[in-house]
């Protein structure tokens, strides 16, 4: 009965220890803050600051082997809080990222690397950069880690290259080009 006891228990500690945070493809619920500044090949002198939710799912099961072994997720981003400072007026926004495509590297269990890709609008009260438009187009791409401290919630760490523009829809159009880093908080269900 002992014997059977302790191989029912170490059992059960194998199959945690082998559980991954995302299998079962699961929807990802998120928050999250941040900010960065500019970089060569846009407007200079700029900063933003930056917080917003995100609403996404793991599309896929793992593919591929070794350290490249991960899945497909899709997710979008409400931005209620954007905050442009710049030279000449700071400017004040919203925006919507309804899509942003993620490969998440499943090799590891408990910290999740992932690259992403993504885009959508940003409105702003004031001319973003000064003098051109009020509407633009956010483009990124990101390098993130989830730190799954529980099976299913992670801390999320992700440096960003952002592109600011309002692709043609006034002139001149020199765009904003930034690195971000945020600090985020997720559940997986």
């Amino acid at each position: 009965m002992k014997l059977t006891f302790v191989f029912l228990l170490l059992c059960g500690m194998a199959a945690a220890q082998t559980s991954r945070p995302l299998d079962d493809k699961p929807w990802d619920i998120g928050i999250w803050g941040g900010g960065g500044f500019s970089v060569p090949g846009g407007t200079s002198d700029t900063q933003t600051f930056n917080a917003g939710v995100r609403f996404g799912k793991v599309l896929t099961g793992d593919h591929l082997g070794g350290f490249m072994r991960g899945n497909f997720e899709w997710s979008a981003d409400l931005l209620p809080v954007y905050y442009v400072v710049q030279p000449a007026q700071n400017a004040y926004g919203a925006g919507f990222n309804p899509v942003n495509l993620k490969w998440n590297f499943t090799s590891p269990a408990r910290v999740i690397p992932y690259l992403e890709l993504g885009g959508g609008v940003l409105f702003t009260n004031n001319d973003v950069p000064t003098g051109t438009s009020t509407t633009n187009f956010l483009t990124h791409a990101a390098l993130g880690f989830q730190f799954f401290h529980q099976p299913k919630r992670a801390v999320t760490f992700t440096t960003r290259y952002e592109h600011i523009s309002n692709a043609g829809l006034s002139t001149p159009n020199p765009g904003v080009n930034t690195v971000q880093f945020t600090l985020g908080y997720n559940w997986f269900k």
